[in-house]
């Protein structure tokens, strides 16, 4: 048995011994618990940078933000939330679970897993670095589009490139962990089509983070050897061409919003069947699913770029694609739906989130329809529509799926139940804020409002009020959840070993699987014929 740090050197200081434990630790648990730590970290500084987005666009004129500042709080803003806040949650909530739910004791790698979380702290300080330098942060958006990033960018662009390399470096380490774990440390008996969808989700999801995040790197070294070293991939005066950054990029960008969003499906999949106290409805059928979406996830990053000058052919493909995505989707809508179709359910807050996740993600989809259509994108591309669009899939999605999963888990991380009377206030004060930022901006699109413009007409100005005040609240409402986890940190009622089975007084009378480690005879799974017949 290896010697852990607090057994070699006697007599060290507590900070040193806080310091060892945090910095060194290979505990699966206690990285998942750093990862979701600077997630939420990340997650009020990127929202900090939303409230000055809005606090500017409250009422037309320009208050307090200057162009280049607006355009630095959006490009911040942007990369934060997608790299910083939802990648690491997620795979936060994968450490903590993956290991127990497929019987493994740790993960497979767990040094490469530390490395994987240390990595992260300083690409964000580089990346958060730049508000501080010369010229200031990037002001070229979130998909930092070349010639704006490369022959016009400002000079933090080289600290913004290194950290978008760390990143990807610790997502590409991090998902060989996950596929290797769940490959080689899974219980005997446990097959593949046994495994939670929670398992399942981000299996796939780390496929594709290995086969995608390479590109990334790719697009943004290319934008290194343009500024610097006088190559011209993405500049026509050199016989390059910027509507291939947009083609590279978009690559990886598509898949990407399915790495955002698939573990928030894995996770609705398992907290759903247990309010609804029904099994979840097609399992097989979710899988399959959740596959093909992953597959068309890499044909369709053309609808991004309908407005390029693409060949028609080209467009009838890609609006073709983006169109049949939408059925395995429509297929895990469909299964949640009746998976609490006559159940027995009641409303804690987990399932509040999950149902809001369902539903509004849903309204997130159509949206995305809409903008599929070639004819209607050309009418849409660069407005508020899109926004409100991407916004309605990967807030109720991604944020509310990471919320539902720390307030479904949390009795167990702790062994305190949360305050469930406040936890019910935080979903009625974010889903009210969250339609009221958010839908009046399909309104704003609508009706021709650009996007990443500080200034707007004034026949916009009361959508932009009511998103603005929408925003507010919705920004109080975390510092309320935060002050719910804290709370039930440090103690409140305790949690029974079984949290959820008797909620609201209803019996769940399904067994509790016994210990692993009291396990005689390997467990004995049910086949899918067996699941048949039990149905």
């Amino acid at each position: 048995m290896a010697v852990t740090a607090d057994h070699a050197i006697p007599n060290r200081s507590p900070l040193i011994a806080f310091l060892s434990r945090w910095l060194l630790t290979t505990n699966h648990k206690e990285i998942g618990t750093l990862y979701l730590c600077l997630s939420f970290t990340l997650f009020f500084i990127a929202g900090a940078m939303a409230m000055v987005i809005r606090l500017e666009l409250f009422q037309p004129g320009i208050q307090f933000a200057e162009p280049l500042f607006y355009n630095q709080m959006v490009t911040m803003h942007g990369l934060l939330m997608v790299f910083g806040v939802v990648m690491p949650g997620f795979v936060g909530l994968a450490n903590w679970l993956i290991p127990m739910m497929i019987g493994a004791p740790d993960m497979a790698l767990p040094r490469l897993n530390n490395f994987s979380f240390w990595i992260l702290p300083f690409a964000f300080g580089l990346l958060l670095s730049t508000l501080f330098m010369e010229g200031g942060a990037p002001n070229f958006g979130w998909t930092f589009y070349a010639p704006l990033s490369t022959t016009y960018g400002p000079p933090s662009t080289d600290f913004f490139i290194l950290g978008v390399h760390l990143m990807g470096i610790s997502s590409v380490l991090g998902a060989i962990n996950i596929i290797v774990t769940i490959f080689n440390l899974r219980v005997e008996g446990m097959t593949l089509m046994k495994m939670p969808l929670f398992v399942w989700t981000w299996l796939i999801t780390a496929f594709l983070l290995v086969m995608v995040m390479p590109v990334l790197a790719g697009a943004v070294t290319m934008m290194l050897t343009d500024r610097h070293f006088g190559t011209s991939f993405f500049s026509a005066v050199g016989g390059g061409d910027p509507v291939l950054f947009q083609h590279v990029f978009w690559f990886f960008g598509h898949p990407e919003v399915y790495i955002l969003i698939l573990p928030g499906f894995g996770i609705a999949s398992q907290i759903i069947p247990t309010f609804a106290r029904k099994k979840l409805f097609g399992y097989h059928s979710m899988v399959y699913a959740t596959i093909a979406i992953a597959v068309l996830s890499f044909v369709v990053w053309g609808h991004h770029m309908f407005t390029t000058g693409m060949p028609l052919a080209a467009e009838l493909f890609v609006m073709y694609a983006t169109m049949l995505i939408a059925v395995p989707t429509g297929v895990k809508v469909f299964n949640w739906v009746a998976t609490m179709w006559r159940g027995s359910m009641t409303f804690e807050t987990p399932m509040l989130f999950a149902i809001g996740f369902v539903i509004l993600f849903t309204i997130g989809g159509f949206s995305g329809l809409m903008l599929a259509l070639v004819p209607v994108d050309f009418q849409y591309h660069d407005t508020f529509f899109v926004v409100a669009h991407f916004h309605y899939v990967l807030y109720p999605g991604a944020i509310f799926g990471i919320m539902s999963a720390v307030y479904y888990w949390l009795p167990k991380w702790t062994g305190n139940m949360y305050d469930e009377r406040l936890g019910k206030l935080h979903f009625w004060i974010a889903i009210v804020a969250v339609n009221m930022t958010f839908f009046p901006m399909h309104f704003l699109g609508l009706a021709g409002m650009p996007r990443r413009i500080v200034d707007y007409s004034l026949q916009f100005a009361d959508f932009n009020m009511v998103a603005s005040i929408g925003a507010g609240m919705l920004g109080m409402s975390q510092l309320l959840f935060l002050y719910i986890v804290v709370k039930c940190i440090r103690g409140g009622e305790k949690a029974s070993s079984r949290v959820w089975d008797s909620a609201e007084g209803l019996e769940w009378t399904l067994p509790s699987p016994a210990p692993l480690h009291t396990f005689t005879t390997p467990p004995k799974f049910p086949t899918p014929e067996e699941d048949y017949q039990h149905e």
